[in-house]
């Protein structure tokens, strides 16, 4: 599969979830109940990892954008794309498993909320509570993020007057409610490339799209832009480099010694393309190959 020349190799994701609609309606009700909108984006592909739908679905509403998962990404290309975000909406990076960024998050909230409440008080409504959603495409971060900002104890506040049973809110904050919403947006990609990026970070399942060449797509990319990253990661010497850039197939090739050096074989000494593969993703999504944005603005 993976002898053909690398230049007319062509990765064929065709994959779109079946229940946007349904979702879309869903948030569209639960919007009615939100004061502030924060959306989820993964630092390493803010383009990819945005969904137009949640742009026109949360137009009239107070935003944070966020940029989770900061601490894989390049930090100078993460202060580029806050300086570009930041014309839309208050922008900030954030790391729902260290916790970076979530004592700015509710910090903002309160401030852009600061204006309502005092108009609020002067109604009679002392204790005016601020609700919030965070809407984001899937593997993003949202349930660690949530658990997060209500410091781990997912407290239920309970069922409020008018709002459907069902509806879980966990408090975050003296006076800050969050919306658990048990669904989330799945992405709708156009072009190859967002496909991609998708993949590489696992918002798309691996067993959804074939692993071989999601790994042999992401390998070619980071051999483009971060060659240095590579060659420490897998111990792969200058040699080795000059006799690869020689074949036509270079990238099927690199693949192979990657391979070879994290002892991915079969039986005869066959190098496994799909454990070889899963390595390559797995030691990119980790941050074993470095702080890497797969995007700039």
């Amino acid at each position: 599969m993976m002898n053909n020349d690398e230049n007319s190799h062509k990765t064929n994701i065709n994959w779109y979830p079946g229940h946007m609609v349904k979702t879309k309606r869903q948030i569209l009700e639960d919007l009615k109940l939100i004061d502030i909108v924060i959306e989820l984006l993964d630092a390493r592909i803010p383009i990819a990892s945005r969904n137009p739908d949640i742009q026109e679905l949360t137009q009239n509403k107070k935003k944070i954008i966020l940029l989770n998962k900061c601490d894989l990404a390049d930090e100078n290309i993460n202060h580029k794309w806050v300086q570009q975000l930041e014309k839309q909406a208050p922008t900030i990076l954030t790391d729902a498993n260290s916790g970076k960024g979530i004592n700015q998050v509710l910090k903002i909230i309160d401030k852009m909320m600061e204006e309502e409440v005092e108009k609020q008080k002067a109604r009679g409504r002392i204790n005016k509570t601020i609700r919030v959603m965070i809407l984001g495409i899937p593997n993003v971060g949202k349930s660690s993020l949530i658990n997060r900002m209500a410091k781990k104890t997912s407290m239920q506040v309970g069922n409020k007057p008018g709002i459907t049973r069902k509806k879980q809110w966990v408090r975050i904050g003296k006076n800050q409610e969050l919306l658990d919403t048990p669904g989330v947006l799945w992405p709708k990609f156009d072009n190859e490339e967002v496909a991609l990026h998708l993949a590489f970070t696992g918002t798309i399942k691996d067993d959804i799209l074939e692993r071989v060449e999601v790994g042999y797509e992401l390998l070619k990319k980071l051999y483009l832009n971060h060659k240095t990253n590579l060659m420490e990661r897998f111990n792969i010497t200058n040699e080795e480099v000059q006799e690869i850039e020689k074949r036509e197939n270079s990238m099927y090739e690199l693949m192979q010694i990657i391979g070879r050096k994290r002892g991915a074989l079969v039986s005869g000494g066959v190098i496994d393309d799909e454990k070889t593969a899963r390595i390559i993703l797995e030691d990119f999504r980790s941050g074993k190959l470095g702080k890497i944005s797969l995007e700039t603005p």
